[in-house]
């Protein structure tokens, strides 16, 4: 089996079926592959083989999908590095992984310490100006476009994807092509991908969600990627007119942001399914939503770990507030703290177990052991399960805050502060207390021409909350920061 033998398939049911759009080009699915397999056969030329790790430190550009694909028919292991990373950041990943090769764009060739990366040996520049390295035209050119992907064990890696590093320096999360081939095919069956639809793609392909959940699925439906280098509310609603994009994937910030949007001079008909994940969506969020367009946000979990999908809300029933119950071939759990699984209802540890599950962490086995505990992936998520299944996310074990003893667990705190009408976006978050070990504090975006006071804010909580909930403090921001994928950076 290989990953990229989807795009093979396409390639021959479907060889003049438009596999990416961006910015007025077009991508066939035989065009891509015939590419695929000249990269392909450029990097076997140039010594890269089975197991060799090849970086894309690429923003969301097609030649993205083809580096990413080639690299995988070569039998080498994907590595993707984030393309906001700095220098020390880029250096880290390309030593931990070893990677041998690095495809990247101009833009980024200043944040490439190559002297202090004893494993990189070739550099290949995708667009802008090469200064002096390999071109992707170059070795292109080298390759003959016939061929097909090596043919890998279900349990070889084929990708690296590096967790955000909260708690430390980032961990390579290695994704075997059965892991991901698995969640690929049970994307397709659960949210209901088809042939001619036209999926919008905005989050990076760097993360795991762009990368697996829309791009892998996509191209394993033989769909249509409508790709964008970032979120710009502007261009993305006019491509998915012009385009008549069929499905919307986003983080719950981006259906804020355009809830706070006057959208009727867009035609958005085309869309027939919403979906959400990376974090929890608030649950008043997706209420306004289903309100205003007549169809339910629907919502997935899981994490890098898992390749990601683990849970889906909904096939049969949706349930506000939950992220669903297991997809197909998963199971989801709630342990205690000794590993124990608790009864319906009851807080504690969601754990995961299923063909997703990552092989470990690269290179990094106490972590690995500490995160796959007798068969089963612990997800650092704190939820209960329904006696139906759905599983209900509390907060991150990391983000609870300790008040005087008393458990917080800010997403209670902000479900609560998207309720009132003057909040746009909301983070709770816990700081240094002298007397209390730690406060409850709220900083707050406001919907444009509202107004509200930190006492008004305070008082409002305490209305509808346990005291020791509320926040203590209050602070109105113009913006809130954010990772890539638009998820609130609480630590930031």
């Amino acid at each position: 089996m290989n990953i990229a033998q989807h795009v093979e398939r396409a390639a021959k049911f479907f060889p003049e079926r438009a596999a990416i759009l961006f910015e007025g080009a077009e991508w066939r699915y035989a065009e891509l592959n015939a590419r695929a397999n000249r990269l392909a056969n450029a990097l076997k030329a140039n010594g890269v083989g089975r197991g060799d790790r090849v970086a894309l430190y690429l923003p969301n550009l097609p030649e993205f999908a083809l580096c990413y694909l080639a690299a995988l028919k070569a039998g080498a292991v994907a590595v993707s590095i984030n393309a906001l990373f700095k220098s020390e950041e880029v250096k880290y990943i390309l030593n931990d992984a070893g990677a041998r090769t690095l495809f990247t764009v101009g833009e980024l060739l200043a944040n490439i310490p190559r002297a202090d990366c004893p494993t990189l040996q070739q550099i290949v520049v995708c667009a802008g100006d090469a200064q002096g390295n390999l071109t992707l035209d170059a070795w292109l050119s080298q390759g003959a476009s016939d061929g097909s992907a090596l043919d890998m064990n279900p349990d070889e890696p084929a990708v690296l994807l590096y967790t955000s590093g909260t708690t430390g320096f980032p961990k390579g999360a290695t994704l075997t092509h059965g892991n991901v081939i698995s969640n690929m095919y049970a994307t397709v069956h659960h949210a209901g991908f088809r042939p001619d639809d036209r999926m919008i793609l905005f989050l990076p392909l760097f993360h795991v969600f762009g990368q697996d959940f829309i791009m892998n699925a996509t191209f394993t439906a033989c769909a249509t990627l409508v790709l964008h280098r970032r979120f710009v509310p502007d261009a993305v609603l006019d491509s998915i007119q012009r385009e008549r994009v069929t499905m919307f994937f986003a983080v719950p910030t981006i259906y804020i942001g355009l809830l706070n949007m006057d959208l009727s001079k867009y035609d958005l008909s085309s869309i027939r399914y919403d979906f959400s994940a990376a974090a929890t969506m608030p649950q008043e969020i997706s209420r306004r939503w289903s309100e205003r367009y007549g169809r339910p946000v629907y919502e997935g979990y899981g994490l890098t770990e898992c390749s990601p999908f683990a849970c889906y809300n909904h096939d049969f029933r949706h349930k506000f507030g939950s992220v669903g119950t297991a997809i197909e071939n998963f199971e989801l759990k709630i342990f205690d703290q000794d590993d124990r699984e608790l009864p319906l209802g009851q807080w504690g540890e969601i754990v995961i177990r299923g063909p997703g599950v990552m092989q470990g962490y690269w290179g990094k086995p106490e972590d690995t052991a500490r995160a796959l505990r007798n068969g089963w992936l612990h997800s650092g998520d704190v939820g209960t399960m329904d006696d139906e299944g759905y599983v209900f996310i509390v907060d991150r074990v990391k983000d609870m805050i300790n008040a005087a003893g008393f458990k917080v667990w800010p997403a209670e705190v902000e479900q609560l502060l998207y309720r009132h009408p003057a909040i746009k976006e909301a983070a709770v978050y816990g700081i240094a207390d002298p007397i209390k070990g730690e406060a409850v504090k709220a900083a707050l975006v406001l919907k444009e021409n509202a107004s509200a006071t930190e006492q008004e804010i305070i008082a409002y909580c305490r209305e509808r909350l346990a005291v020791y909930k509320a926040p203590a403090s209050v602070e109105f921001v113009k913006e809130l920061p954010k990772s890539a994928t638009g998820k609130i950076l609480k630590r930031v």
